[in-house]
């Protein structure tokens, strides 16, 4: 159970949020980037979080954003822009926020399973749901306004190498001695302790939920590091920052993190922004192929699993149980596809006899669509692939501009988080902070690229992102 200091941590964290803002003098762009970043990193993981009055439980994802937005609605509420400027992202923004109104409406039934009986839905857990949505985009909505500019996209690559190499130091403790800071410092252990041992060693999880967002998250640190020594020439401060974070990956021992880091770091290196962009559409192409396959049973996973092999037959018989468990729950979701099933754990498949659970999940995707559906799974996904496609039909222009280093390696990022949102379900705060930084460029440079064409004959509508 999370100790004294952990709840009084969350408490106080809207407090922290403020002084960033007001006691440091913080730019708009930097004060929100510090509070959820520093909120991510730093805050208690589940089940640590805050039960308050009318509102679902506010834990180290939610707290950070709420507190965030808020702030940003008092303190520069004038000119403050919220919603994307293309219909089809607000539609999705609805959808999104809405979509547990009709899992919950189409959902009533009490489901029992031998002794387990999980509770019907209605308008109750509706509403709850509602007010989580709306809370886990609101690092969306800043991003977009606040890390318009070129210089922006700089602090949130740079808070992000500095976020990595402040990390570091927690991390390489943990591979040294036990995966523990959570229990010295929260008071409880916030993941099963056997799937941080590998290879006779120890994977750090520090505090966060599981030791592959921390991988991710090293990696995402890793490939910032990167820009940055190309942007300042691959001086050799920044070439020590840039191995010293990729030994630090390796350390970790989580093998689809480095292999990712393998695929982006050079292209950050070597590739032109417009090519990143590319590649970084093509991901996004790829996150939202690979649901479509497996509704319609075309996915390749037999080719696959015989690939894995090669490497390694614990690995091919890991990812043949992914693929089976995502068979079963593919097929569980299909019995209401518009809206899933919603939340208590409807979603699962259980044993009628006994109500044991048979089945895991682990991809972000095969969640989503069994909880919210199609709708759902097409506005979560939407609203991190169209700022990619956005920026990717504005990639002409983006080639040229003063932060083009920047917005290829976030959009990088966000490509990769996509495709690893297939296998894993490390959609956090910085996932949403980084597609609305994506979005903003895919935005701004289509305002320009509006307002420096001639003027028509005639007045016309003014096209959008997307």
């Amino acid at each position: 159970m999370p100790n004294l200091l952990a709840n009084a941590v969350l408490v106080l964290w809207p407090a922290v949020t403020l002084a960033l803002c007001l006691r440091l003098r913080l730019a708009p762009g930097r004060a929100i980037i510090a509070a959820i970043l520093a909120g991510y990193l730093l805050l208690p993981p589940a089940p640590a979080a805050l039960d308050l009055p009318l509102l679902p439980d506010l834990g180290k994802e939610e707290l950070p954003a709420l507190a965030a937005f808020v702030i940003a609605l008092v303190l520069w509420r004038p000119g403050l822009s919220i919603l994307p400027e293309s219909p089809v992202l607000r539609a999705l923004l609805v959808l999104y926020v809405l979509s547990p109104v009709g899992s919950s409406l189409t959902n009533p039934e009490p489901l029992v399973y031998g002794p387990r009986v999980l509770p019907g839905l209605g308008l109750r857990e509706a509403g709850g749901a509602v007010i989580l949505q709306a809370i886990k985009v609101m690092p969306f909505l800043l991003a977009r306004h606040f890390l318009a500019r070129p210089e922006d996209r700089r602090d949130l690559i740079l808070a992000l190498m500095i976020g990595g190499l402040a990390y570091s130091l927690p991390v390489l403790v943990e591979i040294r001695l036990a995966p523990q800071i959570n229990v010295w410092v929260y008071g409880f252990f916030q993941h099963s302790f056997e799937q941080m041992m590998r290879a006779g060693g120890f994977r750090p999880i520090v505090f966060l939920y599981h030791a592959l967002w921390v991988a991710f998250f090293m990696m995402t640190a890793l490939v910032a590091a990167a820009a940055v020594a190309r942007e300042r020439g691959g001086g050799a401060v920044a070439v020590v920052v840039v191995l010293w974070l990729a030994a630090i990956l390796v350390l970790g021992k989580s093998y689809a993190a480095i292999l990712y880091a393998l695929l982006l770091v050079p292209a950050v290196l070597v590739l032109s922004p417009r090519w990143q962009v590319h590649l970084a559409a093509l991901f996004a192409v790829a996150a939202l192929a690979w649901p479509v396959a497996r509704i319609v049973d075309v996915a390749p996973v037999d080719t696959i699993v015989a690939m894995a092999s090669e490497l390694g037959q614990d690995r091919a018989h890991s990812l043949d149980f992914r693929f089976d468990n995502e068979r079963a729950l593919t097929a569980r979701a299909m019995e209401k596809p518009v809206f899933g099933w919603g939340i208590w754990g409807r979603n699962q498949i259980y044993s009628p006899q006994d109500g044991s659970e048979l089945s895991i999940t682990d991809g972000r995707w095969i969640v989503v669509l069994g909880m919210q559906g199609l709708v759902g799974l097409a506005a979560e996904f939407g609203l991190l692939a169209l700022p990619l496609l956005g920026v990717w039909r504005r990639r002409r222009d983006i080639a040229g501009d003063d932060g083009a280093i920047w917005t290829g390696a976030l959009a990088l990022i966000l490509g990769v988080n996509m495709l690893d949102l297939l296998p894993n379900a490390t959609l956090t705060p910085l996932t949403w902070l980084v597609a609305g930084a994506v979005l903003a460029v895919a935005e701004t440079r289509q305002a320009a690229a509006v307002a420096s064409a001639p003027a028509p004959a005639a007045t016309a509508p003014i096209a959008t992102v997307l």
